[in-house]
């Protein structure tokens, strides 16, 4: 999916089919988020595409490449950190900060944190392609939190699948619920907000090796 600016998209696939009007989700809005909430017609199913997987690596390979420069300048840094900044989506707060506590407990090459000099940051309000990654490939990405979209599915599992993106994770609507980038393939049932193991290796091998691979081509 294209931005006006040729922004690369990396849709999330719970994309919407026409606009909705602003509704904030919040941490109150668990009921919208319980098994029983059904998504209505307008929400469209995920369906992957061959640019949304270009799209995807585009993100992270921007992240990527944004996190060398800034260990290169701090080569003795023991610790991969991703910064984040998430001012403009205080909506969501709650599911970052549980989408940060996921993905730092989950994986042990990388780890996510708040603060200044961000790699990419979190947005919220309404789009008619629902939440999504984007990128314009020189280390201005951010992820976009459709309201709508988070009250329907489960917010921090939409928050956490987004994030998976920026660490390198590619779409995979066909799998299951216990697969955190199936995104919203397994339904509004599905309340699982973690990646499963081979997710959890698939991160790691990818920030051991490409993040070694772009501190060489920076330094």
């Amino acid at each position: 999916m294209l931005h006006p600016r040729s922004l690369l998209s990396a849709a999330l696939g719970l994309g919407v089919a026409a606009a909705l009007s602003a509704v904030p989700a919040t941490a109150d809005t668990a009921a919208a988020n319980s098994p029983a909430a059904a998504a209505p017609s307008s929400f469209a199913a995920y369906e992957g595409s061959t640019e949304d997987a270009k799209a995807t690596k585009a993100f992270f390979d921007a992240v990527v490449r944004s996190v060398a420069e800034q260990r290169a300048a701090n080569p003795g840094a023991r610790v991969v950190t991703v910064v984040y900044n998430a001012s403009r989506a205080p909506s969501f707060r709650s599911q970052i900060a549980q989408s940060t506590q996921i993905w730092n407990s989950s994986v042990s090459n990388v780890k996510l944190r708040e603060g200044s000099a961000a790699n990419f940051t979190y947005r919220e309000g309404n789009d008619p392609r629902g939440s999504y990654a984007s990128t314009d490939g020189h280390g201005r990405g951010y992820i976009f939190l459709d309201y709508r979209q988070n009250q329907i599915y489960n917010s921090t599992r939409v928050t956490a699948h987004e994030t998976g993106h920026v660490l390198g994770l590619p779409d995979h609507y066909s799998g299951p619920c216990s697969e955190l980038m199936s995104g919203g393939g397994p339904g509004t049932s599905c309340q699982n907000a973690v990646p499963d193991a081979r997710e959890r290796a698939r991160v790691n091998s990818l920030w051991a090796n490409g993040l070694a691979a772009a501190v060489a081509k920076v330094s």
